[in-house]
């Protein structure tokens, strides 16, 4: 730790949620009682007509397979934090236990063709427990299977995960995906009482997460196959005089096209009834045309250090820089990766642990998504496993650990972050509620070139997701919106030292490093401030740290200067006991131990109201009360200060 900051314990438990907000969406329960999703232009809504927006995480690998009395706990945690979809991902990855086709390590299977029992039944479980708190499932398919040799494909221990790229399409590789989906789609859920394929908690799936074919294709037979195709296609095409890096991304586009269209009428075929994606990235132009077809896009995103080394590496070297010091489009990956006129899901995206600026990305990402009209956004990831590692004193009890870190998985779990995951409360509250208005004008960037690269698009240097609704043109099928302007062109110059949405709720200043979101029941400050004031409507904060986020918002449906019922949420850094870093804060040196600490902020935050006889709660994690901070109503705004007395991360402003 710092000896300039001052930290307290904060732990988060893995059965436990300091605030409930399962009240404010309990006629959402059970998930699916809407009748089944679907696209309906750039919305998703179900049979009733209902229009749904998500606010969620994924399961990685092992943790979908929990205890049956742990899936019911951690599926009531998710509700009481307003989760409402869970993207199940990595279901089949080989190097996970449990898996979809081995619960336990010991036997090796020859084969990846039949669904371990007893993994379908934690499975089946889950989706039952999730769908009676109200929350809906993402189902992916193929991510990181390991095909085997009695799956009789070729050169099988030399295929990487998932068979990458020769997925695409090698017909051997196809038709196992295509039992795979029979068998996963039309298994029936003892606990509902449904097949998969008739489950209106499942909303939606992908053929294969992260995939194309700008990979070099080197492995044989593979590559004689491949090399076949491309030239019976060349041979088959009119124009001559083609610039061969062109003709070649053509090429893989269409193979691309070919294979989402074929597996997503094998699925359609099968009876599935949700909306299906090809696969979750806007990589490249090419990746995002071949998918027009398909019922919805989707893409990740993460605010990460292109040098940081992930697992196993003795040094481990940290991003330094906050959003606050990018002008551009945060997450360029994302933006390429939407076209205008279908739902927009970001399936996975992070500013991961243990950036310092972290608790930054959960508003920014909430405020942007809603200014967008995005459909859902789920984190990547609330954890790997489901070992209960931490008891009600933050002592470890097992190791369970990912990267070095024995409890904290590794910098991509959330599940026990106050920086990131502490503020979910309010993520979900914008999202559903639809708290942040969409952008008044819509642009669409303009391009022919199937090789544009998503860190490379001229148009991205400029902030133009945080003013208006944007996608991508990249074919004659995709929807122009408002204006329609060239990829290729950079529009900076248009921002001098800040950006603000059309709808003038969003602004973040290049300068002064810090921004707000400002709606009527929501109301976030965060970034950079050194005792600066910030002034938005309804809001004053004074706040002392370098860095932090304040968010406010109304849990009882009212305008927050009419509400009875108010969350605060104060943070900056979260930190493990002990941690240390070199004097540059690029070097990690040592991880540390629990339990998680949070810096205290040092605010005070005056609020606009007309409501009397307010009083401002101090909440533990535990959920808590633990005093009533001193407060004063002068001129209709309720006046208090964190910081001093009963520090905590959350704040409840109630009438009495």
């Amino acid at each position: 730790m710092e000896n300039t900051k001052k930290y307290v314990p904060y732990q988060f438990y893995w059965d436990k949620a300091p605030i409930d907000l399962s009240f404010m969406f309990k006629d959402e329960k059970p998930a699916g009682k809407h009748g089944f999703m679907k696209a309906a232009g750039e919305r998703f809504e179900f049979d009733d007509g209902t229009i749904v927006r998500f606010w969620g995480t994924n399961f990685n690998s092992g943790a979908n397979f929990p205890e049956h009395e742990d899936a019911k706990i951690i599926a009531s945690r998710l509700a009481k934090f307003g989760i409402n979809i869970v993207r199940f991902h990595q279901l089949d990855a080989d190097w996970s236990i449990p898996n979809l086709f081995q619960f336990t390590r010991g036997a090796r299977p020859d084969n990846t063709m039949e669904l371990d029992p007893v993994s379908m039944d934690r499975l089946d479980w889950l989706i039952y427990c999730l769908k009676n708190e109200g929350i809906y499932v993402y189902l992916d398919l193929l991510t990181y299977r390991k095909f085997r040799s009695g799956d009789l494909v070729e050169n099988a221990d030399k295929l990487a995960d998932a068979a990458k790229p020769y997925c695409v399409f090698d017909r051997r590789l196809i038709e196992l995906q295509k039992k795979f989906c029979h068998d996963i789609w039309t298994h029936n859920n003892p606990y509902t009482g449904l097949e998969y394929r008739n489950e209106p908690a499942i909303v939606m799936t992908e053929i294969a997460n992260e995939t194309d074919l700008w990979t070099r294709i080197t492995l044989e037979p593979y590559k004689s196959d491949f090399d076949k195709r491309f030239s019976l296609w060349c041979e088959g095409r009119k124009e001559k005089d083609v610039d061969p890096e062109e003709l070649m991304l053509e090429f893989k586009t269409q193979l691309m096209r070919n294979y989402f269209i074929e597996m997503r009428d094998y699925l359609i075929n099968l009876g599935v009834k949700v909306p299906i994606a090809g696969t979750n990235w806007g990589n490249l132009a090419g990746t995002v045309v071949s998918q027009e077809e398909m019922d919805f896009y989707d893409s990740h995103g993460y605010w990460l250090d292109k040098t940081w080394t992930f697992w196993g590496e003795e040094e481990k070297r940290l991003y330094d820089q906050s959003i606050f010091d990018h002008k551009g489009v945060v997450y360029p990956m994302i933006l390429l990766g939407r076209v205008l006129g279908k739902p927009f899901v970001v399936s996975e995206w992070d500013e991961p642990w243990p950036i310092e600026w972290r608790a930054e990305s959960v508003p920014y990402l909430a405020a942007v998504s809603g200014l967008q009209g995005w459909s859902g956004v789920i984190i990547h990831t609330y954890r790997y496993g489901t070992n209960k590692n931490i008891d009600r004193l933050g002592k470890e009890m097992s190791s369970s650990a990912i990267g070095g870190v024995p409890y904290r998985e590794g910098l991509f779990s959330t599940f026990n972050d106050p920086a990131k995951f502490g503020l979910f409360y309010h993520a979900a509250i914008m999202t559903r509620r639809g708290d942040v208005e969409e952008a008044k004008k819509s642009i669409s960037l303009e391009s022919k070139s199937l090789k544009l690269v998503h860190n490379s698009v001229p148009a991205f240097s400029s902030p133009f997701d945080e003013k208006h609704k944007i996608g991508m043109k990249l074919c004659d099928s995709h929807k122009a919106g408002d204006v329609t302007l060239s990829a290729e062109k950079d529009y900076s110059p248009e921002f001098e030292g800040y950006v603000r949405s059309d709808t003038a709720q969003i602004y973040r200043s290049f300068e002064d490093k810090n921004g707000y979101i400002d709606t009527p029941r929501t109301k976030i400050v965060y970034g950079f401030f050194n005792d600066k004031a910030v002034d938005i409507s309804g809001l004053s904060v004074e706040i002392q740290n370098d860095f932090a986020v304040i968010a406010i918002s109304s849990l009882d449906g009212n305008d927050i200067d009419a509400s009875e019922n108010i969350l605060v949420t104060t943070i900056a850094r979260a930190e493990n006991t002990g941690m240390v870093f070199d004097e540059q804060r690029r070097k990690m040196l040592d991880v540390g131990n629990a339990p998680i600490c949070i810096e205290t902020v040092m605010a005070k935050i005056r609020i606009k109201t007309k409501v009397d006889g307010l009083r401002v709660l101090s909440i533990n994690p535990e959920g808590f009360i633990t005093g009533t901070i001193p407060s004063e109503h002068i001129d209709s705004r309720l006046e208090f200060s964190t910081g001093k007395k009963l520090v905590s991360m959350y704040y409840l402003i109630q009438k009495v």
